[in-house]
This record gives C-alpha cells, sequence and structure tokens, in this order.
C-alpha cells in the first residue's frame, strides 16, 4: 500500500494551497511562512505542523534533521510584488520574487516527485522563461496554464498561472526522483500543449468535464467539508470571494493583516484540483522512488 504524498508548503501565507492539496489527499509535513499574522493562522488550523519562519534559512538539512526531510511534493506561491502589473515591473530578478530562487534550491535540494508554483499571470512576461530554465537546469520538466478562480464556479476573475513540475527522464536524477515514462503524464496536465481533458475543460468552460469536478462546487455547501472547517466561515468565503478589502467589516479584529493575508492567498480549489490529477498519475511515480 502506498503511503500518503508528503508536502512541503512554502510562502505559505493562511495556508489554502495545503488545504486544496490535503483534500486531494495529500499531507503536508511543513509550512514556510514569514509573516507574523499568517503563521498564528497557521498554527492555529494546524498545530502540528511545524512552520519555518524564513525560506532563505531552510534547507534540506534542516528538514532531514527536523524529520521531515521526506517529501513528495513542494508548491509555493512565491511573492510576486515584483511580477504584478500593480508592481514596478522588475520581475523574478526583483528584491521580494527574486525568492523564487530560494524555492528552486530547495527543489534542488530536496528532489522532490512534483512540484506546483503559482503566481501572477504577468509572470509570463516577466521571468516564466528565467523560471523554466532554472527548473531545467536542477532537472525538471514543466508545464503550465493560467486558471482564473471564475473557471470553478468563484464569482471573480482571479486569474493566476499554475506551473506543474516534475524530474525529467535524461536529467539530473538523484535521490529518489525517478519520473515515469512519458506515456504515465499524459494524464497529467499537459498545460503546456492544451490537450489534456481538464485543460480542454479549461477552456471550453466546461468545467464539470474535469476529473475532478466536485473541487467547483463551494466548499461551505458540501457535506464532507472535512478540512475545509480547518478555515472560519468568514474566512473561507471570503477567499472564495475574492478577498476584497470591504468584504472584511471595518473593525473587525486584525483587518488588516487579514486583508493583506486574504488578498495574498489563493482559491484551495484550484490546488486541490491540481493535486487530486497528480494523485490520479502520481502513485506510480511515489511507489518506484519508494
Amino acid at each position: 500500500m502506498i503511503r500518503t504524498m508528503r508536502v512541503l508548503d512554502l510562502f505559505s501565507g493562511i495556508g489554502a494551497f495545503s488545504l486544496g492539496l490535503e483534500r486531494a489527499g495529500m499531507k503536508t509535513i511543513s509550512f514556510c511562512e514569514i509573516d507574523p499574522f499568517c503563521r498564528r493562522v497557521l498554527a492555529k488550523h494546524w498545530p502540528e505542523v511545524h512552520c519555518y519562519h524564513d525560506v532563505r534559512e531552510l534547507s534540506a538539512q534542516h528538514l532531514t534533521a527536523d524529520g521531515h526531510g521526506d517529501i513528495d511534493l513542494i508548491c509555493g506561491g512565491f511573492p510576486c510584488q515584483d511580477i504584478s502589473v500593480a508592481g514596478r515591473g522588475a520581475g523574478i530578478v526583483g528584491e521580494r520574487s527574486g525568492l523564487w530562487n530560494e524555492m528552486l534550491r530547495l527543489i534542488d535540494e530536496t528532489r522532490p516527485a512534483w512540484v506546483i508554483v503559482e503566481n501572477s499571470v504577468a509572470l509570463r512576461s516577466r521571468g516564466l522563461e528565467t523560471l523554466l530554465r532554472g527548473l531545467a537546469s536542477v532537472g525538471y520538466d514543466a508545464e503550465w496554464h493560467c486558471i482564473p478562480a471564475a473557471a470553478l464556479g468563484a464569482p471573480h476573475q482571479r486569474d493566476r498561472i499554475w506551473i506543474v513540475a516534475y524530474p525529467t527522464i535524461s536529467g539530473r536524477q538523484t535521490g529518489t526522483c525517478t519520473k515515469v515514462d512519458a506515456a504515465g503524464t499524459q494524464g497529467l496536465l499537459q498545460f503546456g500543449g492544451l490537450d489534456s481533458e481538464m485543460a480542454r475543460a479549461y477552456l471550453s468552460g466546461d468545467c464539470l468535464a474535469a476529473s475532478a469536478a466536485t473541487c467547483a462546487e463551494p466548499w461551505l455547501d458540501r457535506e464532507d467539508a472535512g478540512t475545509a472547517g480547518r478555515l472560519d466561515a468568514h474566512m473561507a468565503s471570503r477567499i472564495w470571494e475574492g478577498a476584497i478589502p470591504r468584504t472584511v467589516p471595518t473593525g473587525s479584529v486584525d483587518r488588516v493583516p487579514r486583508v493583506r493575508a486574504l488578498g495574498n492567498s489563493l482559491v484551495p480549489q484550484i490546488p486541490e484540483l491540481i493535486g487530486r490529477a497528480i494523485m490520479a498519475v502520481g502513485t506510480e511515480m511515489i511507489e518506484r522512488a519508494t
């Protein structure tokens, strides 16, 4: 029997990435988040999961020493301030968005079977080539697609680029990384070629045709909400509704950091959808690796 996929969640925010991946059947073993308010949210809802403070100080050696070194998947939405059109346009080499290099370093050090990256769609012209070259340099192929929250039923656009990476067949393969053959990846999200069931569903607008169709249902209305209970109803509904400032009532406790955290977050339904796709083809990869 194959073990549960173990996740290292970087730039964790309030945990929306892990919330989605846990619903797909994975388990978060470590967070890394520097913002004090977000760290308090993570500690409240994931008290059993260790949270590292600074990605620049985190290493595979630290993870192994703490018993968190056996990682199957790394996820993270590295800072977008230098990439977003609302920023000054420094791109992925900017001071904040340049933290991508720390994520890449940890990918190289830990050699996970899977990587999921989320960021602003402006990354396509402000660093995607650099990101993909970086992944290739450490032996990872990647597929990508822009998926708006609206594609899964949210009442707002919130368009983001999602990148799924995995070890190449011919690239560097150290530790336990072993990629399945090419045919084995065709059931994943062929974002680049847009030839998968899910990608076609996104483009056609028929999201219910995707293999993880139930992800499109608002979590708060589902009887099997499960880990959705980790976020209180107010916070979870704000994630779904767009996290715009006026959705957090004036006078709310910690209103400013709450608005900032929600604005920097993502809708958990999308990583759940991607996580289910990975689970559908990833068991063979993990089984071979172990």
